[in-house]
């Protein structure tokens, strides 16, 4: 006799009518860490009921994130020869990062998943700018080449590479933030903002030690921000396998590490108050 279906399903229930329960986490009764696995963040109330509606948009700005961010690890470590700053992958910048993690963002907004949307977009918002910083028509580097018949050479300039460092530094600083929110969500979101604000405060250095003439210290120190990088994209790749297998019903599921017990709500915590001063 085969085992009763989390979701109150019987074993002859058709495919679309499985799919139109388990698409959203609020189309079925649904524990506050399979909440959580899904939407990447803690479960709150909201008005209206688009979470019925709506499919999950947290796996395509997950896809948006490992499908950029992964070749880009490899070239700064140099993997195969690679290298020219991630610009070989420019166009994933664009049409992969930044189209599928702000169309994501937008999507967790109408669901008001507030974390994952200010999450996505802002990441999003990273990857056009690091595509537009690369392309030539924006003429970003320009203003730092020797010859103005060459703007090119000013993406090897001391002056540009000094100056986008700082970018890169409050960028750090953000995934800081996001990996002390994501306390409250899993192991592998915890993962991806430590690797990420590793990544970020390491290659600022690498960029800041070129602009002081030390390229033989950057090259080191832009290889190990790949491998910060790869081991975010490696959570990042872990997680959205996970909520692809949720979200066909898969009988076998992976674990993700869910942490949101371990620091209460503040929500929880002012009812406990109420509860005892009563």
């Amino acid at each position: 006799m085969d085992p009763p279906s989390p979701y109150g399903l019987k074993g002859d229930t058709p495919s679309d009518e499985v799919l139109k329960h388990i698409r959203t986490a609020n189309s079925i009764t649904v524990s506050p860490e399979l909440f959580e696995k899904l939407y990447l963040t803690p479960q709150t109330p909201v008005k209206g009921d688009l979470r019925h509606t709506l499919g999950n948009p947290t796996p395509l700005a997950l896809l948006g994130f490992a499908l950029s961010c992964t070749p880009l690890a490899c070239e700064l470590m140099g993997w195969r020869g690679a290298g020219g700053n991630g610009s070989a992958t420019v166009g994933s910048y664009y049409f992969v990062g930044g189209m599928l993690m702000t169309l994501g963002g937008i999507l967790e907004f109408f669901l008001g998943n507030t974390f994952a949307f200010v999450v996505f977009c802002s990441f999003g918002g990273f990857w056009f700018t690091l595509g537009s910083t690369l392309t030539p028509f924006y003429n970003a580097y320009g203003a730092y080449a020797s010859d103005p018949t060459k703007l090119y050479q000013g993406i090897t300039s001391e002056g540009f590479h000094a100056s986008f460092g700082f970018f890169l530094l409050f960028m750090a600083l953000m995934s800081l933030i996001y990996l002390i929110c994501a306390l409250r969500t899993n192991i592998v979101f915890v993962t991806i903002f430590f690797g990420l604000f590793m990544t970020f405060v390491v290659l600022a250095a690498s960029y800041w030690q070129i602009g002081s003439g030390h390229v033989a210290v950057a090259a080191k120190l832009q290889i190990a921000s790949g491998a910060f990088a790869f081991l975010a994209c490696m959570a990042g790749w872990w997680i959205f396998f996970a909520q692809m297998l949720a979200s066909v019903d898969f009988p076998y599921q992976i674990p993700v590490g869910d942490i949101s017990h371990l620091i209460r709500s503040g929500t929880s915590r002012a009812q406990d108050k109420e509860r005892f001063s009563a």
